[in-house]
């Protein structure tokens, strides 16, 4: 009898124990969630498409992220987060909790990095602009406006077709998604503007508005005054007068451009010289942004039918030949700035300005 008493007693002693240990377990499981991670300083963490959670908690607790994993794997387990975490590339940062940092990789919080392309470049130099960002995967070989068209199922050329802005993405994304997302951007802007264009313009098509606004975009680097050059240009093609624009010329220059433009340059036959074509160019001369497209398709109004560089970035406007010979003989004393966008420098064999000119 006495041996049972002992025996009984001792079960109880055990089940408590057991009791004990599953009570003071599961509070240190629920106590895990609210302490902060084994971080001093910011650390990336990269969860690979199809890792386990095991194979998580296993980098986590090898790079001194965490110390617990058994309790961190039960936590997960309880509030059913284990099997939720998404690839990605986080950030975990001091202070954050155990549960912060799951239901970070619960909700896909990751990393997000930024790509710029600015309006009045070509799609030869975005390509060298994304493949220069450390965070962006390689994939295009060729940066030509013909092969990226190719690649973005555009007929012709995709000079023009990629919209300039900056744009978000996380670790993995190509060069090649960028550009796709930036040709759709570009699709839906083109087609907002060109449906709300200004009545009785000289533009056949949305594709024209395109390549007038690249120019316009080339042709100035103040922003008010792009109705004003895109009121020029309508103007000019109104009458049948060509456009005579530098940034088209160096443009079927290609290469050859080496900061100036000379007399050779503008008698020389190319589909972009505007100084010998008449109307448009073949293709857009660079990628311009909203607000470029905008103007080409609400012209400033007025009688302005030449403009010069005034060598601080504006131009001077006149109307008549006679007026625009002394806007040039007043500004074109001063020295221009071999990176101004719509005024080359100038070489011994140059002509003075080719804007200087009228060609017809």
């Amino acid at each position: 009898m006495r041996v049972m008493k002992h025996l009984v007693v001792g079960m109880l002693l055990i089940g408590l124990i057991v009791a004990l240990a599953a009570y003071f377990g599961q509070s240190k499981v629920t106590t895990l969630g609210k302490e902060s991670i084994l971080l001093t300083e910011p650390q990336q963490l990269l969860v690979k498409p199809g890792s386990s959670f095991r194979a998580v908690i296993e980098e986590l607790v090898e790079r001194g992220i965490i110390d617990q994993p058994l309790l961190l794997r039960l936590y997960a387990r309880q509030h059913k987060l284990s099997q939720r975490i998404q690839a990605g590339e986080y950030l975990l940062e001091p202070g954050l909790s155990h549960d912060g940092m799951l239901q970070m990789m619960v909700d896909g919080r990751v990393i997000s990095y930024q790509v710029t392309l600015v309006e009045g470049q070509t799609v030869k130099e975005f390509v060298a602009v994304l493949q220069s960002h450390p965070q962006l995967v390689t994939t295009l070989e060729h940066s030509d406006p013909q092969s990226i068209a190719s690649l973005l199922n555009i007929t012709g050329s995709a000079e023009g077709w990629i919209y300039p802005d900056t744009y978000q993405f996380t670790r993995g994304t190509s060069d090649l998604q960028i550009l796709q997302r930036a040709y759709r951007t570009m699709k839906t802007v083109l087609e907002q503007e060109w449906a709300e264009r200004a009545d009785k313009l000289p533009l056949q098509s949305a594709y024209e508005a395109l390549i007038l606004a690249s120019i316009v975009e080339k042709e100035t680097g103040v922003a008010v005054e792009r109705p004003a050059i895109a009121g020029v240009f309508t103007r000019r093609l109104q009458k049948g007068m060509r456009l005579q624009t530098d940034p088209t010329v160096i443009y079927g220059m290609g290469d050859r451009y080496k900061g100036n433009i000379r007399r050779a340059d503008l008698l020389q036959e190319t589909p972009y010289n505007t100084y010998r074509i008449n109307g448009l160019p073949p293709t857009p001369i660079a990628n311009p942004g909203r607000a470029a497209i905008h103007a080409a398709l609400h012209p400033e109004s007025g009688g302005a039918l030449y403009f010069v560089a005034k060598g601080d970035g504006s131009h001077q406007f006149s109307a008549t030949l006679q007026q625009h010979n002394s806007a040039v003989a007043r500004f074109q004393r001063h020295q221009r700035r071999q990176n101004y966008r719509s005024s080359p420098a100038v070489s011994s064999d140059s002509v003075v300005n080719p804007t200087q000119k009228d060609t017809r």
